[in-house]
């Protein structure tokens, strides 16, 4: 058994420092599990948020050495411990205590987004028929944990904190899975373009990088989604249109 060094981030209300500890780790140890052995032998009131530690809650988001990621699904012989590993809450929300932040925030946007609106049923039975190639292309987006990692590494949030102006790349895939849902008639790219900020986005693929789930955000949800956007208000016949219907 060998041991590593930890710098963990302590404090309350973004007020703190980084508080270093050694314990002893073995083979197949996850980061959550060192958080866990610390806390128990070292800091007892240590807070730390988790719970299924299966890297399917979404609870144990954290940054560790700088980039955002779950511990749970975090092994230790993927870090170099030659050096400290540090271990700090996601920045882009506000800090509660140590390793536990408060993302309420992405509930609230959840809340303003519409919701899904179906079609009439197509058969008297009260059923649709639909294409199974449109039936696949939402499931991707259901794999989402709400674990906020993309959240916390997007730019626009993280760095301008335009958290008024901007629901961020995880609520762009909950209104692609929406949007592109092929039973659904709601319209909500007018809101994408204003309110909730999609030009603020400028495809890093950051999000992407970050997500546990590997669902290729930026790509199969934020483009498309600004491509609808672009065809509804700046193609120029449409525009025209507008302009006659005086909108």
């Amino acid at each position: 058994m060998t041991s590593a060094t930890f710098s963990i981030w302590r404090g309350a209300a973004g007020e703190g420092k980084f508080f270093k500890y050694t314990t002893e780790i073995s083979e197949g140890m996850v980061v959550l599990d060192a958080v866990h052995k610390i806390q128990a032998e070292q800091a007892n009131d240590m807070a730390v948020r988790w719970n299924c530690k299966a890297g399917k809650c979404g609870s144990c988001s954290a940054e560790i050495n700088g980039i955002p990621r779950l511990m749970c699904m975090t092994r230790l012989n993927q870090l170099p411990l030659e050096r400290p590993v540090t271990i700090e809450p996601m920045r882009s929300f506000p800090s509660i205590r140590d390793l536990v932040t408060d993302v309420s925030w992405n509930f609230r946007v959840k809340k303003q987004i519409k919701k899904f609106k179906p079609r009439p049923p197509d058969v008297a039975d009260g059923s649709w028929r639909m294409q199974q190639e449109d039936v696949d292309r939402v499931q991707e987006f259901r794999k989402c944990i709400e674990c906020f990692l993309c959240q916390d590494v997007c730019h626009v949030l993280r760095e301008h904190h335009k958290h008024e102006e901007f629901i961020g790349p995880r609520f762009f895939v909950y209104v692609a899975a929406l949007e592109m849902h092929p039973l659904d008639t709601e319209n909500r790219v007018e809101e994408l373009a204003k309110a909730k900020g999609i030009g603020y986005c400028n495809i890093t693929k950051c999000c992407t990088k970050v997500c546990p789930e590997s669902i290729t955000i930026t790509d199969n949800a934020i483009i498309p989604l600004k491509e609808r956007v672009v065809d509804e208000f700046y193609d120029p016949i449409k525009r025209l249109f507008r302009a006659i219907r005086g909108q």
